[in-house]
């Protein structure tokens, strides 16, 4: 049997920021199975966030085969991998930019 997933050393700091530029942050990680670690909702925007680590070892920043294959399979809206909080409100910015 597989366990969740924990988060990503810098995961707490992605979510302040995002939730202080305003953003409503769900946290994902726990489901598991190549699920996303996070789901971001912003000005009427919503996008998919995948958390890795940017200080860790190019080996700990890969895709795990089941974040993998739930990318690959997945054809709702934006899914980004991010490593840090100025990339994450960076990708939630544009992405809200992009809708207008």
């Amino acid at each position: 049997m597989k366990y969740a997933s924990k988060a990503d050393r810098n995961q707490p700091e992605i979510v302040a920021a995002l939730r202080g530029m305003g953003a409503v942050v769900q946290h994902l990680h726990m489901v598991g199975k190549g699920c996303p670690d996070l789901m971001v909702g912003w000005k009427g925007n919503t996008v998919l966030l995948e958390v890795k680590d940017g200080e860790a070892k190019p080996s700990a920043r890969k895709l795990t085969p089941d974040e993998i294959e739930w990318h690959r399979s997945w054809v709702g809206g934006p899914l980004y991998v991010v490593s840090s909080s100025a990339e994450a409100v960076g990708v939630v910015y544009a992405l809200s930019m992009s809708a207008t």
